[in-house]
Parts: C-alpha cells; structure tokens; sequence
C-alpha cells in the first residue's frame, strides 16, 4: 500500500539509495571531525601558554580547516564558531 502523497512518483533506485546513504555517512564523518577539531582548539586555546598572536594564527588555521571540510558553510561557521573562538581569547588575552 502506498502513501497517498508519494503516488505518482518515482521509487528511488536502490543504487540512489546507497550514494545518499554513502553521502550521509562521510557528511557525518566530516561533523564529527570537525566537532572534534574545534573542541581540540578551544582546549588548546584555553590551557596552553601563547602569545595572542600564536592564539590568532590557530583559530585562523582552525577556519581554514573547516572551510575545507565544508566549502559553503562559512556562514555556518561564523554563527557557531566564531563567537565561542573570540570569547575564549578575549576572556584569555583580557581583550576588549
């Protein structure tokens, strides 16, 4: 029996099927990656001893990082990221 909504459209191919569940899965891998990744800056910002520049070079490279994981999602990363990275040099760093 089919779902009134869904009659007349196509079934997917079970191979489309399997490029979204493959597609799903490395997106999942580069979330996890990127969480970890940023959770490792935040320590290393929070409990190493270095100089703001050195802190500044690291959330930079840390952008980076995640731009390359994630090309378009810069604006993704400026809402989540970039105010928790700028807190923590400004609590750090006493910056204004």
């Amino acid at each position: 029996m089919e779902i009134p909504e869904r009659q007349g459209q196509p079934k997917p191919e079970q191979g489309d099927q399997k490029a979204q569940v493959s597609e799903t899965q490395d997106e999942n891998k580069r979330i996890r990656r990127l969480q970890i990744m940023m959770n490792m800056v935040t320590s290393v910002l929070s409990q190493e001893d270095m100089s703001l520049e050195e802190a500044m070079e690291l959330v930079a490279n840390a952008k980076r990082a995640a731009l390359a994981m994630f090309p378009d999602k810069e604006l993704a990363y400026d809402l989540i990221y970039k105010p928790r990275l700028q807190r923590l040099l400004r609590e750090r760093f006493r910056l204004q």
